[in-house]
């Protein structure tokens, strides 16, 4: 009979010198959620393939099924549950699998995952994933079914790294950062991630060198505040000057962020918009309503003239800086004036992307007993309007690109396009075009002749088809330069 554990740091440290490499095991991963659950993801993948694991794109092949869950949203949690009902059946069939859930979700409901579950045998939270690989030999190895919620696991961070050298993705996430402590009134992420928690520099450094080693051309910076990196550290040090650092990385060809908050976005950090040329120009700047009166109830921070400023600073720096950010409709109280007061901010900013939902309560935040909710019809026709006027903003910039050449880095082939390289233009848009795979991991320039809702098509200037790149200057982007 399966029994129920409750795993400690001492138990994995203990379970670390126990275990021996092994047997080759059949893995199948599954992420929902944020750029971060993909980050942990990979880095499970990676600890466990060091152990001896294969990858799997067949479930029912699967010897080992890891799934990392997200809760910020209730669509997600739904999307994770829906997941896990699936499974059963498939556990019926083959007693011997073992089903791993990992993430938000999993933090947040910890045991009672178990218990809802009876065919999940390990559940681990946000600051036990680095411990997955040794719980996942002990779940193998014994019918125990085990949760393991460490407030913090300081013998099992991600500041080791494999000393093989893994192939990388062109475009690699890398998490800095862990946690926030805002508290906006709607957010989860304090509650499952944890308080702010910074990696040394080093060991950032470290990870990213080894990644582009391993073929990484363009590393994403990952946190829920990168803009309050340093905080918490012994080494002084704030995130411009982590990003100035990184810039020395030889062989690395670009640096992106996210997610930046608004009040932390200070005139050192938009200066180096202008004075690092690796680093892309595109900036995921949440603003999440237009009204004042919304904002202070979400507890955000700063005011919708503060955030108009910031921007107009940023395109000052920076005039073809690429934009996107985050807005939530139907947030207790918004009224009609509320709502369109951030549909004129959309308007006046111009946001290249926007990722927009509905307000939906998440359990233990401060908005979910507000008692004033907004009716789910009035969110849904509101998500729609806003949705309307963004895809409108969206296709104007997008037909704006057409005639341009613009610089793309090539990622490998386009899922998309049969037959064409796909790759991102500085300003985070996709590309798709003509050319041979040797273009992996370069960055080549791309007349840009077609333009779509969300992608671009492009023709390669004849010099890379001739394996050489364009002479002249005018080939390239301008540079961003400051005032």
């Amino acid at each position: 009979m399966k029994t129920r554990q409750q795993f400690t740091s001492q138990d994995i440290m203990e379970l670390t010198l126990s275990q021996s490499h092994t047997e080759t095991c059949r893995l199948y991963i599954q992420t929902f959620g944020c750029q971060m659950n993909e980050y942990d993801s990979h880095c499970v993948l990676r600890s466990l393939i060091s152990r001896g694991y294969c990858i799997t794109s067949h479930i029912t092949q699967a010897d080992v099924i890891f799934l990392n869950t997200c809760c910020v949203r209730e669509k997600a949690e739904q999307k994770a549950f829906s997941f896990l009902g699936r499974l059963r059946r498939l556990k019926e069939r083959r007693p011997s699998l073992r089903i791993i859930v990992a993430g938000c979700l999993a933090q947040q409901l910890g045991t009672g995952l178990l218990a809802r579950f009876d065919h999940v045998d390990l559940v681990v939270g946000t600051r036990g994933i680095p411990s997955v690989s040794h719980l996942a030999e002990e779940v193998r190895r014994t019918t125990h079914r085990m949760a393991y919620l460490p407030e913090d696991d300081p013998e099992c961070h991600y500041d080791t790294f494999p000393e093989t050298i893994f192939n990388s993705p062109v475009a690699s996430p890398v998490t800095i950062m862990q946690g926030c402590d805002n508290f906006c009134t709607y957010c989860i992420v304090p509650f499952v991630r944890g308080r702010e928690r910074s990696r040394p520099s080093e060991m950032i450094l470290q990870e990213i060198r080894k990644l582009v080693d391993g073929g990484a051309r363009e590393v994403l910076l990952l946190g829920q505040n990168v803009n309050s990196y340093g905080s918490g550290l012994k080494e002084v040090i704030g995130f411009p000057e982590l990003l100035r650092q990184i810039h020395t990385i030889p062989n690395l060809l670009r640096i992106r962020f996210t997610t930046s908050h608004p009040k932390d976005l200070n005139e050192d950090l938009i200066r180096c918009f202008a004075d690092l040329p690796k680093l892309c120009k595109h900036l995921h700047l949440p603003f999440q309503a237009g009204s004042d009166r919304v904002l202070k109830r979400m507890n955000r921070g700063y005011t919708s003239s503060e955030y108009h400023e910031k921007i107009q600073k940023l395109r000052e720096v920076c005039p073809d800086i690429g934009l996107s950010s985050d807005v939530m409709v139907g947030f207790p109280g918004e009224t009609e004036e509320d709502f369109q007061e951030t549909v004129r901010l959309l308007e006046s900013v111009q946001f290249d992307t926007l990722f927009s939902f509905r307000y939906s309560d998440r359990p233990g935040t401060k908005s979910s007993q507000f008692p004033d909710k907004v009716d789910e019809s009035i969110k849904a026709r509101r998500l729609k309007e806003l949705q309307g006027v963004q895809d409108a903003i969206t296709r104007r910039k997008y037909l704006a690109e057409q005639g341009k050449v613009k610089e793309v880095l090539v990622e490998g082939p386009s899922k998309a396009s049969n037959g064409q390289m796909t790759g991102r233009t500085h300003q985070n848009r996709i590309v798709n075009f003509d050319g041979p795979s040797n273009l992996i991991g370069k960055a080549v320039d791309v007349r840009i002749v077609t333009a779509f809702s969300h992608s671009l098509r492009g023709d390669l200037l004849p010099a890379y088809l001739k394996g050489s790149a364009p002479s002249t200057e005018n080939s390239k982007e301008a540079s961003c330069s400051g005032k």
